[in-house]
């Protein structure tokens, strides 16, 4: 698991106006005047927004003309959500395998961490 690049999508998803537009995008590709009338917020900062969330790989642009429309990037959205499914589940890849293999087997408890 890569925790130093999927904590960098955490942070860019810690803003709740970063996650209302992932929600209006899982309805389909929207231009970003579409996106805007959503907010109560000025076009600049809806592209500062959008520059994150477009960093971070979860959204994709395109140019037609002047205008730029956004859509998911399903594939690291994916993979976005099997990281967290795998995060909080027991798996052979859990980071803990490796703790009690190195106390002979010894159970952990939460006052360990």
């Amino acid at each position: 698991m890569n925790y130093d690049e999927n904590s960098k999508i955490f942070k860019a998803l810690s803003d709740s106006s970063r996650l209302k537009i992932i929600d209006i995008l899982s309805c389909g590709e929207r231009c970003a005047c579409d996106i805007l009338e959503y907010f109560d917020f000025t076009q600049p900062t809806l592209s500062h927004h959008m520059k994150v969330l477009n960093e971070c790989g979860l959204v994709e642009v395109r140019k037609e003309g002047l205008w730029n429309y956004y859509r998911l990037n399903l594939n690291n959205c994916n993979k976005l959500t099997l990281f967290m499914m795998n995060l909080v589940t027991e798996t052979k890849d859990c980071i803990c395998k490796d703790k009690v293999k190195l106390n002979s087997g010894k159970g952990c408890s939460l006052t360990e961490f």
